[in-house]
């Protein structure tokens, strides 16, 4: 008989996150090592830290935008509150266009069916064609 032995799988690597307080002291660390021009200060900083370049560069950037601070996450809006608005209105026009041509055809019904059993039906002056500009 063999022995059942539990193998651990390896666990995915997981990406590290860094405050933004972190961020900052690591940069103005860095940036005091710039101006002392000690050698190999920084190297020896970034591998004390388990830090890359990349990252180095990527957070100067966003200092410099001014985004080091932290993001807000999930999707970003596509569009403008106005686009949004102009959106709604024209989802609003479609919908009340539908609703007049509706009305238009349950008219016109309501005045075939007068004229075949023979009832007037009074015309109502449209307000839009009165005549005037």
């Amino acid at each position: 008989m063999r022995a059942s032995r539990s193998v651990d799988k390896p666990s995915k690597p997981t990406q590290r996150t860094y405050t933004a307080e972190y961020k900052r002291r690591i940069l103005e660390t860095i940036d005091e090592l710039r101006i002392s021009g000690e050698r190999g200060a920084i190297g020896a900083l970034l591998r004390r830290e388990g830090l890359r370049s990349a990252n180095i560069n990527r957070w100067e950037k966003a200092r410099e935008a001014g985004r080091l601070g932290p993001q807000k996450r999930g999707r970003k809006p596509s569009r403008s509150a106005d686009a949004e608005e102009n959106e709604r209105l024209k989802k609003r026009i479609e919908k009340l266009e539908k609703e007049l041509r509706k009305a238009e055809i349950i008219i016109d019904v309501q005045k075939k069916l007068g004229a075949l059993l023979g009832i007037e039906v009074p015309d109502v002056p449209d307000p839009n064609k009165d005549g005037t500009p």
